[in-house]
């Protein structure tokens, strides 16, 4: 039988994400006070849970309060060019990575030129190995004096946001080469955890103030979509980062089941793309998972999440199903926006499901577009194994791993499966 190879569109965009501070190491923000404080707690918690050998035997496991506690991180902050070197290796073409305000800001009003050129050395690192640089402004972490004014509670906190990034687009070298920007990273996703799961910093659990928060962050999206516009290149595109899980029923036929996966889809994606509105010149979506969603009066706002024991899932229990992907992408069409993904990826520290995993959700990518969705990009999440933000380090999703006692990377098989596709633009099947 011939193989059938699906061509993506000319110009598509090929690579992997990371975030400053799940990579770089050492960084003073926010999230550096908590996590030694979460850090015990996390640890004693995940004594009580039954773990498999294969977590356990890596270095940090969840046992271990150094598993949450961001270090050195990957030190990838002086590890950069040799990264950057493994992308071009694998055939990635474009690089998702974000900007840590508690670098370039430290106190209030003071800034960092070199914290400025080391992000101006990065862009030109990409840039010189035919990476083009998406560069997010922030993906959850704040300077200290932002957080002691109460962070995105406080109206002040979007115009000092504005006055970091106008500092740092003008300084040469950023403004003029980057074409993509996002300017906040999946704000509806920090919001779930930070304000109203009181999972991440700052653990607040309350309705009042994630909306505030929500109507801080969608004011930060639009003046800086404006703000970039005026004062970088003219071709630049200015998107708006979504985290979207895919909701299905779980019983289709039950009509509450059904009104809940509607409720559910309008929280979180129209209410966000409408609420942002012509201030983003991309949808940049984000998707990990999927969850069936059934109506249950001892579940939060009346919400169950069942889960499907047939269906394979990843090391963090996360059902795979790659035709979540397909579904959301069609749903998103409707808002007539190009749409880039820029997250996508599984836990599995032992490679088996990995290249599955892409292949299958490249597959119902390419159906999407097949159907006229404007889809321009695939950003595997993560380059590197990394912090995960609620987990720690033990869930290893890099297409490189990352040995956290000596910093010495290896490139997994499913990263070459992966190279291949990025550089034959195609998926053969």
């Amino acid at each position: 039988m011939a193989k059938k190879i699906l061509k993506f569109p000319e110009g598509f965009l090929w690579g992997a994400a990371t975030s400053s501070h799940q990579v770089e190491g050492n960084v003073d923000n926010d999230w550096t006070d908590w996590e030694p404080k979460n850090a015990e707690k996390k640890a004693r918690e995940a004594k009580k849970k039954s773990w498999p050998g294969f977590i356990l035997k890596n270095y940090p496991n969840p046992l271990q309060k150094e598993n949450y506690i961001s270090g050195r991180a990957c030190d990838h902050y002086n590890l950069y060019e040799s990264d950057f070197e493994i992308a071009k290796e694998l055939g990635h073409n474009a690089h998702k990575f974000s900007i840590e305000w508690s670098r370039i800001e430290p106190e209030e009003g003071k800034f960092d030129e070199n914290e400025i050129e080391h992000y101006a050395k990065v862009i030109r690192a990409l840039k010189n190995r035919g990476l083009e640089p998406f560069v997010v402004l922030w993906h959850w972490g704040n300077p200290k004096w932002i957080g002691k004014i109460g962070a995105w509670e406080n109206k002040k906190t979007v115009d000092y946001y504005i006055r970091y990034i106008k500092r740092f687009i003008k300084h040469p070298g950023i403004g003029d080469i980057v074409k993509y920007w996002m300017p906040l990273n999946e704000f509806q996703a920090y919001i779930g955890y930070s304000y109203l799961g009181g999972i991440l910093p700052p653990q607040k659990k309350s309705l009042w103030r994630a909306n505030r928060v929500l109507k801080n962050l969608v004011s930060a999206q639009k003046r800086a979509y404006n703000l970039i516009h005026k004062e970088t290149k003219k071709d630049v595109l200015v998107g708006a980062s979504h985290h979207a899980t895919h909701h299905a029923p779980y019983n289709p036929k039950n009509f509450l089941n059904v009104l809940l996966v509607k409720l559910l889809d309008y929280i979180k994606k129209d209410r966000i793309i409408n609420m942002v509105g012509s201030c983003q010149d991309f949808i940049g979506l984000q998707v990990y998972r999927h969850e069936r969603i059934r109506f249950w009066l001892g579940g939060r706002y009346g919400i169950a999440k069942v889960d499907n024991e047939e269906m394979e899932s990843s090391d963090m229990g996360w059902e795979i199903y790659p035709e979540g992907i397909y579904h959301t992408l069609k749903y998103l069409k409707k808002f007539n926006l190009p749409i880039y993904i820029t997250e996508n990826g599984i836990a599995d520290a032992r490679d088996k499901k990995r290249s599955k995993f892409i292949k299958n959700h490249l597959y119902w990518t390419h159906k999407a577009i097949e159907e006229g969705v404007n889809v321009r990009s695939y950003f595997y999440w993560s380059l590197l194994d990394n912090l995960e933000l609620a987990e720690g380090f033990w869930p290893r999703f890099g297409l490189v791993e990352v040995d956290y006692k000596t910093m010495k990377r290896k490139i997994r098989p499913s990263a070459w499966e992966y190279a291949k596709i990025c550089k034959e633009n195609a998926l053969n099947l």
